[in-house]
């Protein structure tokens, strides 16, 4: 075995790092040279003291949206939908807020974010294999946050839509049709949405702020095509290699045909394909996915042209900058590329007209609030609203300019920047985009 991935190694890195970050737990898996490789430290549940092991199921969160694309695209390939099939076609019964984005809101726009739905909405329809059909007519009171295909805004609802989709194709519950399409096919045994199928395995609770295991573990159930998987790494890693070759999809390569620009390059990558999102790092082609639940994260990354597949599953803590650490460490070592660094602020201090950034912004789940302090520099105040709003603080975030409708800021104690861009769409409507979402300026 090489130096590369000697596990003494990675296993006492990993410990290394989860010390530095103050997470309680993570688990790894890389593939490399064809092999994987799965590393483990820390602990499940810092009340229990349970040690994570390379078997324990991480939430995935996001990352299971490139899943839910996937499942789509294999009914796509069967020839029972395109990506241009408006959702209504599909789904007779679906409606939105705006009469005309219902009859013209396509499979695409769902799954590469442009369909200017409002959808952060977080609700518990139950635990009943009707609970995806419950949410989806609850649908029809949202909004748009911007016109169809005008922008990109990341859409939970969206996925939950989709996952619909599937259900009404396949004749089967989503967790149903996931485990049938992929993961027998990928022979994943230990990759499961439901708690009473997770909780057969050594399953990692999250951690929140204060460094205590959340109140809620999980999101509820009609929320699973936008984020409820549950797996080891080593099977995220799987999942992962199949977009390398024809194991699941034919034609692969649709998926990662770049779809739209984000109007903000800076927080995850500047293009998005049909569920992953898409990048390049010295002249290397990247394909990605990030997920967060409560208290736990998720990373995964191909880099198909080295054969290269990491994951990265962590339950608490600064995770984002372990992924990032780790991430730039692993990629030097095993496909020798080195990973861009985040933006932050200039070296030069910028002079910028702020005004016209100020004021408040709002969409379901979140609204923020941008005033000018006493020294004219702008200050972000963010908060979270709608079902998540008693264990999500808010935050307060000091903006340092990069350029006119740039800017970097992050919240007290964090080591990482996130980048802040306001823009203008076509007719002359003002936003925000942060956190892979646009908001609108609505005072």
């Amino acid at each position: 075995m090489t130096a590369i991935v000697e596990p003494a190694y990675w296993n006492a890195r990993l410990a290394e790092l989860i010390a530095e970050y103050e997470v309680p737990g993570a688990s790894l898996a890389f593939l490399h040279e064809g092999e994987v490789h799965s590393f483990a430290a820390g602990v499940l549940n810092k009340d229990t003291g349970t040690p994570v092991s390379t078997d324990s199921l991480f939430q995935i969160g996001s990352v299971s949206k490139v899943w839910t694309a996937t499942q789509l695209m294999l009914l796509a390939e069967q020839g029972r939908l395109t990506l241009d099939t408006p959702v209504v076609d599909l789904l007779p019964e679906f409606k939105v807020a705006d009469a005309e984005v219902t009859k013209t809101v396509t499979v695409r726009h769902l799954l590469t974010h442009t369909s200017g739905i409002d959808g952060d909405l977080f609700l518990d329809t139950g635990r009943g294999d009707d609970c995806l059909e419950k949410y989806v007519a609850a649908c029809a009171e949202l909004t748009q946050n911007h016109p169809i295909g005008e922008s990109f805004s990341y859409c939970n609802s969206g996925f939950v839509i989709a996952g619909r989709i599937i259900e009404r194709l396949t004749g089967k519950s989503w967790d149903e049709a996931l485990r049938e399409q992929i993961c027998e096919p990928l022979g994943l045994t230990h990759t499961w949405t439901l708690p009473e199928d997770v909780l057969r395995f050594s399953a990692a609770t999250g951690h929140v702020e204060d460094g205590n295991p959340t109140p809620v573990w999980g999101l509820p159930r009609a929320m699973g095509p936008a984020g409820l998987i549950c797996a080891r790494a080593s099977d995220v890693v799987a999942f992962g290699r199949a977009h390398l070759g024809t194991e699941l999809l034919a034609a692969p390569g649709a998926m990662t045909a770049p779809q739209v620009r984000l109007p903000n390059p800076y927080t995850l990558a500047p293009e998005w394909g049909i569920g992953w999102i898409l990048d390049e790092w010295a002249g290397h082609r990247v394909i990605m996915h990030a997920g967060n639940t409560i208290g736990q994260s998720a990373m995964l990354w191909v880099m198909p042209d080295t054969g290269t597949v990491i994951c990265l599953l962590v339950n608490g803590g600064e995770s984002g900058a372990i992924q990032r650490d780790l991430g730039r460490e692993l990629f030097a070592a095993l496909a020798d590329v080195e990973m861009p660094e985040l933006l932050g602020p200039p070296e030069t201090p910028v002079d910028v007209d702020v005004a016209g950034h100020v004021g408040t912004y709002e969409r379901v789940g979140c609204l923020s609030t941008v005033s000018v302090n006493d020294d004219g520099k702008l200050h972000l105040h963010i908060e979270v609203t709608g079902a998540l709003a008693d264990i999500s603080p808010p935050m307060d975030w000091d903006l340092i300019p990069v350029d006119a409708t740039t800017f970097v800021g992050r919240r007290e104690g964090s080591p990482l920047w996130d980048s802040v861009v306001f823009y203008e769409l076509a007719d002359g409507s003002r936003y925000v985009h942060m956190g892979v979402r646009a908001t609108p300026k609505t005072a």
